[in-house]
């Protein structure tokens, strides 16, 4: 196995992706591109991917809410509870906290807030301390804009072959702050930076609209001569390639160039089987926001297409989701359902959107921890989707022996 130190873990998005052994619904995947991605078929409309060589052993996020979600799913991977810390990155490395040895991977969605069009943008200047604080004495390194130089100072300690690093498409077109990130990763000790890459995640299966940007790294002297000079190149060989190809397409006109492209997949296939939440079991489902339709243009205030992708999931929607569905008078096109009661999404439409699965659970009360609908709509928000995940660890672990001449 390949061992994975996960920073900025949130609920889990990018670990789940980077160990794989899920199930997503078979549109999802492009078998022409992917036919060895399938462990089995699960149902008419299921399948389960194929486990990973990959296996978090180290996860961080200062969010002790994303901790019980994420424990509470990978407990049925063997791991335990106590590889997740809960402290910043900031004190992790200035408390020299053990890190795991024989490290493969970094991953880590470094915070977005300050980089999103949705926020502020203050960009590298963020007024929110490592600990998501307003003011107090900081010093500009330890600013929540600056985190992702906390996992540049990751990287350098544990080493690994490969860092993977996730943010919002917003970051790019921030000018100086998208530069300097770019630049200070490339400064890394030691580490070759490939030209970051924006993913739009409905083109990997994902019934979702989503925009990131990512940013990946090889540990120069772990590189094969041929790898190092390919990943160097103006225009890398596609078999070296560390991005994974494009496999569905959400424009009409792309099929026409491309007939390997599988359609996108969309809300209506993988929410149309759910209960109301009056009738669900599933507690996730039974959850959503009851903030009210605000006739004005304001985020959240749309309804879903059943025939298209989801608008982003996002993370500070302050109650205002978009909506499952609207009535007619609020001018909901959903004829077929405007018998059934006007409703935002659900915790669990969510998270099937953002493509986990349907035993990941985001509502819970154990004890005196618990999980609410706002923190649940929050962490998936937050997340990156598995799938999306999926299909780059896949990517790195078919290239792994092009890269570093070891066996897959």
């Amino acid at each position: 196995m390949k061992v994975v130190l996960s920073l900025f873990s949130g609920c889990g998005g990018m670990d789940l992706g980077f160990e794989g052994a899920f199930p997503v619904f078979s549109g999802c995947v492009n078998t022409a591109f992917h036919p060895d991605w399938i462990e089995k078929k699960l149902s008419k409309s299921l399948v389960l991917l194929k486990k990973t060589s990959f296996q978090t052993v180290f996860a961080n996020d200062i969010n002790k809410k994303a901790k019980l979600a994420w424990t509470g799913y990978f407990s049925k991977f063997g791991h335990p509870g106590s590889i997740y810390r809960t402290e910043s990155i900031v004190d992790v490395i200035k408390n020299n906290a053990p890190l795991p040895k024989n490290v493969a991977v970094v991953t880590g969605g470094f915070p977005c807030q300050d980089f999103s069009v949705a926020g502020k943008r203050l960009g590298l200047n963020s007024h929110k301390s490592h600990e998501g604080v307003v003011g107090g004495a900081l010093t500009s390194m330890e600013n929540r804009g600056n985190l992702y130089l906390w996992m540049k100072k990751t990287v350098e300690l544990v080493k690994p072959k490969v860092f993977v690093a996730e943010n919002v498409k917003g970051l790019v077109s921030l000018g100086d702050a998208y530069r300097t990130i770019v630049s200070d990763f490339k400064s890394s000790d030691g580490y070759l930076i490939v030209k970051p890459r924006i993913l739009q995640a409905a083109e990997y299966g994902v019934p979702q609209s989503r925009e990131r940007v990512f940013f990946i790294g090889f540990l120069k002297k772990a590189l094969t001569e041929e790898a190092a000079k390919a990943l160097q190149a103006e225009n890398t060989p596609p078999e070296f390639d560390p991005y994974p190809p494009r496999t569905h397409f959400i424009h009409r006109e792309e099929r026409i160039r491309r007939d390997d492209l599988a359609p996108a997949v969309t809300c209506g296939e993988v929410l149309l089987d759910l209960p109301e939440p009056e009738d669900a079991a599933d507690e996730s489902q039974r959850r959503y926001s009851k903030a009210r339709f605000l006739d004005n243009s304001s985020q959240g205030q749309i309804e879903i297409k059943l025939d298209g992708v989801s608008p982003t999931i996002r993370s500070e929607h302050h109650g205002n989701i978009e909506y499952r569905r609207l009535s007619k008078k609020h001018k909901g096109a959903n004829e077929a359902e405007r018998k059934l009661k006007e409703r935002r999404l659900t915790v669990r439409e969510c998270a099937r959107i953002q493509t986990f699965p349907d035993d990941y659970q985001f509502i819970f009360k154990n004890g005196k921890e618990s999980l609410s609908a706002s923190e649940a709509y929050k962490l998936i928000g937050n997340a990156v989707p598995p799938l999306l995940a999926y299909a780059i660890a896949r990517r790195l672990e078919r290239n792994w022996h092009l890269y570093f001449g070891d066996p897959e």
